[in-house]
């Protein structure tokens, strides 16, 4: 075997050195993808207390957080008008209970805006009059810039309000056919309004054929509270809930008018939904059943 000759150590050297500088440039380059953007120039003079706005990227995915690791809301990047996460395509299910032939003619609204993956869907996929409330202005810029949220216009407003505030408002009493609740902090350890009286808000919202999907989730949450002041508000045959998500999310739908569905109809219904969009709706109904009442203190899934 010959000896190295000077040519050949200095092709070794730089040989090393580029693979040193490939290994610092995707180091970075995995470092970015975790790393938080926070959204500069969002915030107004009265949201001193809100949390900063940021997102993340990682495998494909965006992902929404007010400033912890507690993910609020996600985006496919390449199919940014579907719905990725599990609970938040059950918070559809309202659509089992809904003539979905007169869909452009009903009015959606959101009370929580997330990354916008509902007020999208109804919006760009159904076609409805969509409105979402968010009481973050950052939410709303960093929706529009990283999570394909359209600009407002004759069929889509997202209004900056108080979820509370708004349900009491009353240009919308009566007035909406899908209400989805999905109202949490930075901490998401509990939904930040989860009383009897919202409950009852929300319903006086609704059309008589009207329902409300909620998103019930957190460590610091009352599950059987929760439900037992739905259930009170709503009434007997009118609340269906899911299983929980691996995730610990439980969706709860309360009708306006209790259903008298039969299973036939809802498996056909389900169909219909799967056919025409990129929803799971018949997994829905493995997982999905009216909540028993018995008496006003006792509630069994």
């Amino acid at each position: 075997m010959s000896a190295l000759t000077s040519i050949d150590l200095a092709l070794g050297v730089c040989a090393c050195f580029a693979a040193i500088l490939m290994g610092i440039v995707l180091a970075k380059k995995q470092a970015r993808a975790f790393k938080a953007d926070p959204i500069q120039g969002a915030a107004t003079s009265n949201n001193g207390d809100l949390p900063e706005v940021t997102f993340a990227d990682y495998g494909g995915m965006r992902f929404l957080h007010l400033g912890t690791p507690a993910v609020q809301g996600a985006m496919k990047i390449n199919k940014p008008f579907d719905i990725h996460l599990d609970y938040v395509q059950r918070m559809m299910a309202w659509l089992l209970f809904t003539n979905i032939e007169q869909l452009r003619t009903l009015h959606a609204m959101q009370l929580g805006l997330g990354a916008a993956s509902l007020t999208k869907f109804t919006h760009h996929y159904l076609g409805m009059q969509t409105t979402a409330v968010e009481l973050n202005p950052q939410v709303v810029t960093a929706c529009k810039r990283w999570f394909n949220l359209p600009e407002n216009n004759a069929t889509l407003q997202v209004v900056l309000l108080d979820a509370l505030q708004a349900s009491q408002e009353s240009q919308w009493q009566g007035k909406i056919d899908a209400l989805q609740v999905d109202l949490y902090d930075q901490d998401a350890s509990h939904p930040t309004i989860d009383s009897e009286d919202f409950y009852q808000n929300c319903r006086n919202m609704l059309t008589p054929q009207g329902c409300m999907t909620v998103n019930l989730f957190g460590k610091s949450m009352n599950y059987a509270k929760s439900l037992e002041k739905i259930c009170t508000v709503f009434g007997a045959n009118a609340v269906w809930a899911f299983k929980p998500t691996t995730a610990g999310n439980t969706i709860v739908l309360g009708l306006r008018t209790p259903s008298t569905t039969n299973i036939e109809a809802l498996q056909a219904q389900a169909q219909a939904i799967e056919a025409r969009w990129p929803l799971p709706a018949t997994k829905w109904l493995k997982l999905l059943s009216p909540v028993k009442v018995d008496m006003p203190s006792a509630i069994e899934r």
